[in-house]
């Protein structure tokens, strides 16, 4: 039971930290490899693809704003509109690439906001942000492996 409410605890945070809202969820993930409450490939899943649907949550809002417009959205859940240009101007500038980045704070919440904007296809995004997403939960598992 111990195993099932940390994976619980990795999903809402690895699924919160990619929203719009601030927070972090590499602290949980390397927290509970520390503890070994769980399995750790079912926490590397678990956080790679609750990390992916936090994304896919700002696509989807982002798809909603270019179809109705930002002020349809409640006001804590908009962009933040420097951030925002920020991660336009990159995905403007670098394309379909840039998503796999989805996963570096600050810029990367409002890059996946960004391709919702820009109707960018919906597979595409999800493969390449799962695979962006994952690779940072990888490297954490493996530094944290090489010091335990």
């Amino acid at each position: 039971m111990a195993g099932l409410s940390s994976l619980g605890a990795m999903a809402l945070a690895a699924f919160v930290a990619a929203t719009l809202l601030p927070a972090q969820s590499e602290a949980v993930f390397v927290g509970l490899l520390a503890a070994k409450s769980v399995d750790p490939l079912a926490l590397f899943l678990t956080a790679s693809l609750a990390n992916t649907a936090g994304s896919i949550l700002n696509w989807w809002l982002g798809l909603m704003i270019a179809r109705h417009g930002v002020d349809r959205l409640p006001a804590r859940l908009r962009p933040d509109p420097k951030r925002f240009t920020q991660a336009q101007g990159l995905f403007a500038r670098f394309g379909w690439p840039s998503l796999l980045l989805a996963w570096v704070p600050i810029v990367g919440d409002p890059l996946t906001f960004a391709a919702g904007t820009l109707n960018y296809p919906f597979w595409r995004f999800t493969i390449l942000v799962l695979i962006g997403k994952a690779g940072r939960y990888a490297a954490l598992w493996a530094g944290w492996a090489s010091f335990a």
